[in-house]
């Protein structure tokens, strides 16, 4: 009997084992799918491993051309215009010109780089320009260049006058300076002294290149004045005179101011143009004919 029942144990253990490991035609793929599909990236990642590295590569040069994640902007959208022709660059397309049609070229080229806010690359094309044979006497050309320069300069010194108030706002010491022989007594605030030669590094280059902006404008107002036509030539000399002002050179603004009235006496700025003139040491009075 006891036999009996240890053989009928061990059998139902050897059924229930049974049952609980399936056939080689009942299990499946541990992923639910297709137990072959795990085969055939194999075998495509064996014979076509050139095709991946290719891709790989051209994905790698494509981001740093064009500048994807850089934070550089455009770069997907320059890929776009290059692939289906938008419009192209026009700096590109304007330094082309100018190896046939220089005149035209340099132009082209100092309205792009305004588009693309470049006033330094505008400024080189229109030097150009004024420099070719036949274009020195181009009031316009001058008067262009004369834009952009004091527009660059206007730039600059809008620049040295954030620094100059930076300075101010970062030195909170001043506000609790002594006065008096007690203040001279303990010197100069370190912290003033620290945030002043900071932001005079910063400050004096800004404000020299602001004074030769203005100054460099100044002798293209002259030279556009110089070649204006007889029905342009006041509204040349007033040009001459807010950029001389602008550049500090009295002599130069009072004489154009002169100018100006002379060609338009009957202007209805003379009263403020001659309080102007007084100021700059001199007098603006209209000759009626």
């Amino acid at each position: 009997m006891a036999r009996a029942a240890v053989r009928a144990k061990q059998a139902q253990a050897a059924q229930a084992q049974a049952a609980a490991k399936p056939s080689r035609k009942q299990r499946k793929h541990a992923s639910g799918g297709n137990p072959n599909q795990d085969l055939f990236f194999m075998r495509l990642r064996r014979r076509q491993k050139w095709v991946f590295l290719a891709l790989a590569i051209v994905f790698a040069v494509s981001f740093v051309a064009l500048g994807v994640g850089s934070g550089s902007g455009g770069g997907l959208q320059d890929m776009y215009n290059g692939l289906f022709g938008g419009g192209g660059d026009a700096v590109a397309k304007a330094q082309g010109e100018i190896k046939t049609d220089p005149a035209k070229g340099y132009q082209d080229l100092a309205n792009a780089y305004v588009t693309k806010n470049d006033l330094a690359g505008a400024i080189a094309a229109m030097q150009s320009f004024v420099a070719l044979k036949g274009k020195k006497t181009d009031s316009s050309a001058w008067t262009q260049l004369g834009g952009y320069e004091k527009t660059q300069a206007d730039t600059y010194a809008g620049w040295y006058q954030q620094v100059l108030q930076a300075s101010a706002i970062q030195s909170p010491g001043s506000l609790f300076d002594p006065t008096g022989s007690l203040k001279t007594a303990l010197g100069t605030n370190p912290i003033d002294l620290y945030y002043s030669q900071q932001n005079n590094a910063l400050s004096a280059p800004l404000y020299q290149k602001a004074v030769v902006g203005y100054q460099s404008s100044l002798t293209d107002f002259q030279n556009a004045a110089k070649y204006a036509k007889p029905a342009d030539r006041a509204d040349a000399e007033q040009l001459v005179a807010n950029a001389a002002q602008l550049a500090g050179d009295t002599k130069a603004a009072l004489h154009a101011w002169q100018r100006y009235v002379a060609l338009s006496p009957n202007s209805p700025n003379l009263t403020q143009i001659a309080a102007l003139c007084k100021q700059l040491g001199g007098s603006c009075v209209a000759k009626h004919k």
